[in-house]
């Protein structure tokens, strides 16, 4: 399929991970432009060439996106190069592994200004430019700890439930504009983020061996969470706007199992 072709899109965080997959997917599906943010430049030197690989023009854009004026001069970049704008995805995300009662103030301030401000700024950038072209599509990437906590990680889940708001503010006040707006929540994942966590050998044992947590009992990958991003972002749903969906395998549709001793 080619859904997007001669479209432009942004994608933050997308030097690995879901970022890096879903910027692959929508060169493969016709993407002209595809605006790569990564604050590594080895991860973008490495991603872009499956981009152009791809047929699109894949544009490098470096930076820290805990400083709101960097969000705004990197989407000017790449308004300067096309003044319009299809999708914008953001998705890169900021965490630290810390008891809520032991936080420090700048730890909580770090995970929010990349979590929360700069999807916040990217979102409100785009919204201005898609208004004069006659629309577009604005997805995050949330979590499931947007519907309830996972301990240690406090500013994460609050970052990662506000976006599932921000989205739906989002999609009522720009629907009159043909903007629509929504959220991808995944569940466990092989990520580059996961391996940072938990370390490669522990990840080499959920690969070979399963997740049990899920029900599913794997973990997603890149592609499950790109492919969930694509349509929304197609015209399959073109009706779709300010919901929140959970890529995670069923595990927030299980309760519990009675113990059996």
């Amino acid at each position: 399929m080619r859904r997007f072709e001669g479209k432009n899109v942004f994608v933050t965080g997308a030097g690995s991970g879901f970022g890096r997959r879903t910027a692959q997917r929508f060169a493969e599906e016709g993407a002209r432009h595809v605006y790569m943010v990564d604050y590594k430049q080895e991860r973008l030197d490495e991603a872009a060439p499956s981009i152009e690989a791809s047929g699109a023009i894949a544009h490098k854009i470096c930076l820290d996106m805990g400083d709101m004026d960097n969000c705004v001069e990197a989407m000017a970049e790449a308004l300067e190069i096309d003044p319009r704008l299809d999708v914008l995805v953001s998705n890169a995300g900021a965490w630290v592994d810390v008891p809520f009662i032991d936080m420090a103030t700048s730890d909580w301030r770090r995970i929010l200004s990349v979590n929360l401000d700069a999807y916040f700024v990217l979102a409100r950038e785009a919204a201005q430019a898609m208004k004069k072209t006659g629309g577009g599509v604005i997805l995050f990437t949330s979590s499931i700890v947007a519907l309830g906590h996972g301990r240690g990680f406090t500013a994460y889940c609050v970052s990662k439930a506000a976006l599932v708001s921000l989205a739906r503010a989002i999609a009522v006040e720009c629907a009159p504009y043909g903007i629509r707006a929504n959220c991808v929540s995944p569940g466990p994942a092989d990520t580059q983020q996961s391996v940072d966590l938990v370390g490669e050998e522990l990840m080499d044992k959920w690969r070979m061996h399963g997740f049990p947590v899920v029900p599913a009992n794997r973990l997603a990958d890149d592609s499950d969470i790109a492919e969930a991003f694509l349509y929304l972002a197609s015209d399959a749903a073109k009706y779709v706007s300010g919901v929140n969906l959970v890529v995670d395998g069923a595990l927030t549709a299980q309760t519990y199992d009675v113990p059996e001793s």
